[in-house]
Parts: C-alpha cells; sequence; structure tokens
C-alpha cells in the first residue's frame, strides 16, 4: 500500500499503556517507568538513540529514497528459485554469574531452538508453525562454528558481565545501557556475524530491539551510518528461544514464549517497518512501505483474527504478520513486498552485503583433542570480594573444542609469571559442552594467566585457544566497617516518586535477607509515610544494603527530601543517607563476634544434647529475656523470637542433627551457650 513517504518512528506499544507523567512541570519532566505489561519492541527507540548519537545516520526519510530503486531493480528482475542466503549468528548469553540453565544464564538448547524458529519463520517450513500463509523469503540462520579469532565455537558466547539486569528505568534509557555497556565490549565482526544478545531487562517490561540497517557508503549519499559496534538484534532471555522445541526453558508466560520476539527484531535488523508504519501517530495513512500489508492505524495484540482498524482501506488487518505486536501463536506471515525488502537489504547495504559472503558458519578442520580455556569476568563490587581476607578466587572454564570426549586435561596457571600450579580436570566432558572450576591465589591484584598442557593424557592439538590471560583486582575488608551487634533498625523516608525505589540486604552468599519496593507514588507536596523496619543479623557475617533508583536520580531532593539510614538499637549510625545516589548505592558491613556480658554457669541449656525441647534455665532476678537467637555453626539464624516466657522452653524439632548456640539477650548484656541436637 502506498501511504506518506516521511515516517517518524514512534514508541512502541506497552500493552499495559502507561500515560506520561510531569514529575514536577517546573523543575523537570520524568518519563515513567513501565511497571506493568510488555513491551513488545524498542526498536524505535533504538533508532532514536542513534539518531541522536550521530547526527549524519540516515534518516527514515534518506533510507526509503535510497532504497526505492532497488527495489524496482529486484522487482523487474527477480527469481523465485536459488539465491537462498544463510547468515552466520553469534549468540551472547550476558548474565551475572548464574548457573549454567539459572535465570539469564539460558541453556544451549534454549539458544538453538531460537535458530530454529528463525528458519521456520523465515524460510516457511512445512509442518512447523512458520508455515502459514506467507512466502519462503530464502533467508536462512546458522550459529558460527568459527571464532573472530579463528578457532571452534558453537556460536554461543557466554559472559558474567556482573550485573543482575539491564532495567535502567525506561526503555530508552534501558537500551542506552545496552548500547553503551553490553554491546561494544562483546560484539563480534557486525560484517561476518549477525550478532544476537539474550539479556535480563528485569522488571522494564522490554521484550526486544533491533538495529535498523543503514546505507554507509553507498554513492550519492554523504551520510556515516549507524556504528557497526550497535550492530545487532537484543531479546529478554524469557523470549529467546521456544517452549515448543525446548520445553525445559526460562520463559516469560505463554505469549511471547515461541520465538517470535527475534523474528519480529530479525525484520527490523533487515529492514522492515511495523505493519502500521511510524509516523509517530499512527492512523491509517501510515505507511510500512509494502503494497501488500493491508492498511493498519496501529499494532494489535493478542490474536484478534478479523480486526480491521482501516474500514475505509481494501482488507483485514494482517495480524499474523510478524511485523505487528500480536501473540507468538498468532504470527506466521510474511509477504512478497516484505521479502523484496529484505533481499535488497541483503544485496546493497553496509555489513548486510558482507554477511552473504561470510563463511563463519562453515566447519573448520577439527582435531580430536582439543580443549579451550577462559578465565570469566571479575564481579570486584559483590560481597563476598568485601569479606575476602587471605585467598582468593578465580572462576575458569573449560571448553571442548575437539570430537573426542575429553576424560582429562591438565590446566597450569600462575599470577604474574611467578610459579606455575596445576589443576586436573577427571570427568566425561562432551564435544562444544563445557564445565567450571575454581582456583585460588593469595594475590589480591595481578595478572592470571592459564594455560592448557595436556589433554586426554597428550598433547592438544591446537595451540590458539590454550592460553589465557586475565587483570583482576579483588576487593579488601580492611576499609569495610565492622560492628558488634545483632540488631538494628532500618528507617527509609521516600521521595514522590515511590515507585522507582527498589533496596534490598544481603549476606555475604548473596542471599537476600530483607527487601522493600517498588513503593505508591505520593501527593505533590506531601511527605509519604516513613518506613521502619527491625533487622536481626548473625555474627561474623558480611552484609551489603543496596537501595536503586529507576530514573537515576536518587531520592533527593526536589520531589520530597527523602532518606535512608541503619542505625543500632542504641542509636549508632551504620549507613547514613546519601541521598542523591543517581541509579544505585551500595553500602557494605559487617558483624563481628558480639560482646557478652558474663551471667557464671547460672543461665544454662538442658538437657544437652536434646531432642525435641530445648529448656533454658533463667533465674527470675534477671528478668524476662527480650530476644533469643539461635545459628548453625556456620553463622545463619535458624530460630528467632522476641516473645519469651519464663520459663524458656524451645520447640526446636526442625532443627537438624548438628551443634548449635544459642544467643540470649537481657537488658544487661547477652548470653551465648553451645547445645547439641540429636
Amino acid at each position: 500500500m502506498k501511504k506518506n513517504l516521511l515516517l517518524i518512528f514512534i514508541l512502541c506499544l506497552n500493552f499495559s499503556v502507561n500515560s506520561q507523567t510531569k514529575k514536577n512541570e517546573i523543575l523537570k519532566q520524568k518519563e515513567v517507568p513501565f511497571t506493568k505489561g510488555f513491551i513488545r519492541c524498542g526498536t524505535s527507540e533504538n533508532e532514536e538513540l542513534l539518531s541522536k548519537n550521530n547526527p549524519k545516520r540516515l534518516n527514515n526519510q534518506q533510507f526509503e529514497e535510497w532504497i526505492s530503486p532497488f527495489l524496482v531493480i529486484y522487482k523487474n528482475n527477480r527469481s523465485e528459485t536459488g539465491g537462498i542466503i544463510t547468515i552466520p549468528v553469534v549468540v551472547h548469553v550476558i548474565h551475572n554469574g548464574d548457573e549454567y540453565g539459572s535465570n539469564e544464564n539460558i541453556r544451549d538448547e534454549q539458544v538453538q531452538s531460537q535458530i530454529t524458529v528463525l528458519n521456520e519463520d523465515f524460510r516457511k517450513l512445512f509442518g512447523t508453525p512458520g508455515f502459514g500463509n506467507g512466502i519462503d523469503t530464502q533467508i536462512q540462520f546458522a550459529l558460527a562454528k568459527v571464532d573472530p579469532n579463528g578457532n571452534p565455537t558453537n556460536g554461543i558466547n557466554r559472559i558474567n558481565l556482573c550485573r543482575s539486569d539491564w532495567n535502567a528505568g525506561s526503555p530508552s534509557a534501558s537500551i542506552d545501557l545496552v548500547n553503551t555497556d553490553i554491546k561494544p565490549q562483546t560484539i563480534w565482526n557486525a560484517n561476518q556475524y549477525l550478532n544476537m544478545w539474550s539479556v535480563n531487562f528485569g522488571s522494564s517490561g522490554l521484550l526486544g530491539y533491533a538495529q535498523f540497517p543503514d546505507a554507509s557508503g553507498l554513492p550519492g549519499l554523504d551520510t556515516s551510518g549507524g556504528l557497526a559496534t550497535t550492530d545487532g538484534v537484543v531479546s529478554n532471555y524469557g523470549t529467546f528461544g521456544s517452549r515448543l522445541i525446548y520445553p525445559s526453558g526460562n520463559y516469560i508466560g505463554n505469549q511471547y514464549d515461541k520465538g517470535r520476539t527475534m523474528t519480529h527484531e530479525v525484520g527490523h535488523w533487515l529492514g522492515l517497518r511495523h505493519i502500521w508504519g511510524e509516523d509517530g501517530a499512527g492512523g491509517c495513512d501510515s505507511d510500512d512501505y509494502c503494497n501488500d500489508t493491508p492498511n493498519a492505524a496501529n499494532s494489535n495484540g493478542g490474536c484478534p483474527i478479523g480486526a480491521d482498524s482501516c474500514p475505509a482501506s481494501p482488507g483485514v488487518d494482517m495480524i499474523e504478520n510478524y511485523m505487528d505486536y500480536t501473540d507468538d501463536s498468532c504470527m506466521n506471515v510474511f509477504t512478497q513486498d516484505q521479502k523484496a525488502r529484505m533481499v535488497v537489504i541483503m544485496n546493497n547495504a553496509s555489513r548486510r552485503i558482507s554477511l552473504r559472503t561470510s563463511t563463519k558458519d562453515l566447519a573448520i578442520p577439527l582435531f580430536a583433542n582439543d580443549a579451550e580455556i577462559v578465565i570469566e569476568n571479575y564481579c570486584n563490587n559483590s560481597i563476598e570480594s568485601q569479606c575476602l581476607t587471605t585467598t582468593n578466587t578465580h572462576k575458569l572454564f573449560l571448553y571442548n573444542r575437539g570430537t573426542s570426549n575429553i576424560t582429562s586435561a591438565i590446566v597450569n596457571y600462575d599470577v604474574n609469571g611467578g610459579t606455575s600450579q596445576e589443576y586436573l580436570y577427571t570427568g566425561n566432558l562432551a564435544p562444544n559442552k563445557y564445565t567450571t572450576f575454581e582456583i585460588t591465589t593469595n594475590e589480591t591484584s595481578g595478572v592470571l594467566n592459564a594455560r592448557i598442557t595436556s589433554v586426554n593424557n597428550t598433547t592438544d592439538e591446537r595451540n590458539s585457544n590454550n592460553l589465557k590471560s586475565k587483570s583482576f583486582s579483588f576487593g579488601s575488608s580492611i576499609n569495610t566497617p565492622s560492628y558488634n551487634l545483632s540488631r538494628v533498625v532500618f528507617r527509609l523516608q521516600r521521595d514522590q516518586y515511590g515507585s522507582e525505589t527498589t533496596w534490598n540486604l544481603k549476606d555475604a552468599s548473596g542471599t537476600i535477607l530483607y527487601f522493600g519496593g517498588p513503593y505508591e507514588d505520593g501527593v505533590a507536596g506531601q511527605t509519604s509515610p516513613l518506613i521502619t523496619e527491625n533487622w536481626t543479623l548473625s555474627q561474623d557475617n558480611c552484609y551489603s544494603f543496596t537501595i536503586n533508583d529507576a530514573y537515576n536520580d536518587g531520592i533527593c531532593c526536589a520531589y520530597g527530601n527523602g532518606f535512608y539510614d541503619i542505625k543500632s538499637t542504641n542509636g549508632l549510625t551504620i549507613i547514613a543517607s546519601g541521598n542523591s545516589f543517581g541509579t544505585s548505592a551500595n553500602h557494605p558491613f559487617k558483624t563481628g563476634i558480639f560482646e557478652e556480658t558474663e551471667f557464671d554457669d547460672v543461665v544454662f541449656v538442658y538437657p544437652n544434647p536434646i531432642n525435641s525441647l530445648l529448656s533454658v534455665k533463667i533465674p527470675e532476678s534477671f528478668g524476662r529475656p527480650l530476644s533469643y537467637q539461635i545459628y548453625n555453626t556456620i553463622g545463619q539464624m535458624v530460630l528467632f523470637s522476641e516473645s519469651i516466657n519464663i520459663p524458656l522452653d524451645i520447640d526446636a524439632s526442625s532443627l537438624l542433627i548438628g551443634t548449635y548456640f544459642i544467643r540470649i539477650s537481657f537488658k544487661s548484656g547477652a548470653k551465648t551457650l553451645r547445645f547439641i541436637k540429636n
């Protein structure tokens, strides 16, 4: 259909439709974070960001003026036979140290299922959900078999970037964060690979986005185009892959769990517009530049068969088209004109045309015994790094890149070229699988060097992937404040926009003990109620308090002078506010051995060992205890109570067999006693 020529990208639909509000019309405006539903596609926002960062980049009108004559040539000369294009793909699985298959560190099978879906949809494969009323685009995809260094790979690149999610408070801010922090340090040559990223967008609701193709370097256009360091497609890990193909994956619900988010985004990457056009206001006069897609006034959700948002125009809405916003199960159509655009892009656009001749999807000769060593990134802001004393832990990956299973391998390692030590792997590692292991060193900083010296009791047959080096600098517990206390009081005074605030307290194992937010927004000019909580801590442990603001402006000061603090019960300040902290603030602190007041032997437990009932002898002259806490031998609190009577009898039947400590607090001090549970 022919519509208006000029396009201005619009914000992709948020299915829960949150309106934009103003915090303060005089001081500033804020984009309200999307907190409900999903944002199906963020490609429009990404294009706006790229254009702001590079004013010379092709705008929509220039792009359509460039592609139009190529489309005419293609349509006059096209052949429906042959000309199949295979695009090599690398998938960067971005995680924060999760175990393989947990959360965003999705399994290989889930990644592979996404490639299968793309081929079903773009090739209209018979007997698959992609076999709809559309056409075969003759474009297909294959995971890379060769990495940028010429070594074998399975096309899946797992990277720990030490961040739990990439939600920056709004779709545009989250996209900008990914473009700035993830892509440049992980991307493989965009002239040789289609780069895909699977990430955790957190509570932002964003499902995916793509970088539209550019035409830089073509005759008659004085423009530099988009950056090669951001080219590719991005998906939330929960919409990457298909539940129909790999049911055991980590998916979001059942609307977007069949891989069509990436089909949609790869369509953008190949030059397709949304079927309703992108003129900022929607409407039946907007244009997607494809004559065989009926006019649509706006996007569709769900699967509204027969929907006709432009009754004055021929045809009902093509809700089955991959470039609408309908549910994954509803999509199964690319049209002939959409294919024409994609083929023209592959034949002419920068970085797309070079992919036609890329051989990164073709296997290189493999050896029987070939291992690869990888050193994981260091997350020096972790709680554990704040509590380290004499040893420091490094995590390494051993990949099998050969054709034989690896049953043994020797890895030698050193720090700064010092004394070499040896790690021996034994097991049964299949081709293209990996295993992890940890080594410890006494050095707190330097360069870790790791080299594979033997595989299956023989020499590794490929040297180019045997050696890795990585600089490290661990945190120190020297400057981490320590307090001899077990109970603290947390206070939070929210600003007007409580929906932006979240916080948590973690222990040294990374377990979240206490958390809060997001909260309801307050009323302009009124102070939100003060939040107060009492926390109980274990002795000789390390903690980290983190507070986040989704809009990157803390809880100070224009919208209510918020603050937070953590104090002991007698008023000693442990953590003070720092209320203009931006996106996030982190405060580590430690607890020592709690100070005790001696009560000689007049307070004791009986019987000892116990079976199910623990009794504590307390003289009446001591008064009623304030509280008791029971800890296991690694300092974890397993029972707690502030409701105590004399005599003190405690049901300990839930405790496992082992040794425990009970700490009883009085006004005049505390007493810790050891007992055994049979």
